[in-house]
């Protein structure tokens, strides 16, 4: 019965896990750790690259490290045009993967890119950067047709081809960019609060549950290792995606 009754007691964290009360106005604490995550990156590698050595010390290898990550997904999916575009993906690697670490690190718990507005708008930022990339490159017209209609494709499928090829490049890109990080981060995020919860939960039942209580705060310490290593993974994915639709957008292939 007592078995029964915990279970009936027992709530799950649900959707208003992700929901925050406004500080002040309209700004929440998610609102803050974007603003605070761009501080850190900026701060990071204006202090960072101050005082360049030939001789690196811990710092600047680490950000060197950082950089050429940004700087191999630039070049090798971008091609001959790539040095423009370092910036941006370095940033997006950057700023992603701190708002990420949030969710993991002690005092914000949080992290930023499980509200789905934030990596949407990061989306819509890669997705106006590649349409602009491929129309200076080849016309307004000329990206169009580059971005439609593969070379080789038979006429009577052509129109077809079409549909499927801008429906991909003007609608399900940027959705799909957007959602790929949040569904992870969201998930990740609540799979370790129902963790804690459910482990608080049995601590505080009495009885024979409390023999169990442990066993979700071992998985909990365990997924978070996980969580990090799937967070750096969405980072630098959600990155090279941008570099792979700017380099499709600005190639002289399709």
């Amino acid at each position: 019965m007592e078995l029964v009754w915990a279970a009936e007691e027992f709530e799950p964290p649900g959707v208003g896990t992700f929901i925050y009360p406004p500080i002040f106005g309209e700004v929440t604490k998610p609102v803050v750790q974007l603003v605070f995550a761009a501080i850190i990156v900026g701060a990071v590698f204006l202090l960072g690259t101050r005082k360049l050595s030939l001789v690196p010390g811990r710092g600047q290898f680490a950000l060197e490290y950082i950089y050429n990550v940004a700087r191999n997904m630039a070049r090798d999916q971008i091609g001959h045009d790539f040095k423009p575009f370092i910036p941006l993906v370095l940033g997006l690697f950057s700023f992603i993967l701190v708002n990420n670490f949030f969710g993991i690190i002690p005092v914000f718990q949080f992290p930023t890119m499980s509200r789905i507005g934030f990596p949407l708008a990061l989306a819509v930022f890669v997705y106006i950067t590649y349409h602009y990339a491929g129309i200076r490159k080849h016309g307004f017209v000329g990206y169009i047709k580059h971005a439609s209609l593969p070379p080789g494709v038979p006429p009577f499928i052509a129109p077809l081809i079409v549909i499927i090829e801008l429906f991909t490049k003007f609608v399900f890109q940027p959705i799909s960019l957007a959602l790929r990080v949040f569904a992870a981060m969201f998930a990740g995020h609540l799979v370790l609060v129902l963790a804690v919860v459910g482990g608080e939960f049995l601590l505080h039942a009495g009885g024979g549950l409390v023999v169990a209580a442990p066993f979700p705060f071992i998985g909990a310490i365990a997924f978070t290792f996980l969580e990090a290593l799937v967070m750096t993974i969405q980072a630098y994915v959600f990155a090279l995606l941008a570099a792979v639709y700017i380099g499709a957008a600005v190639s002289t292939d399709h």
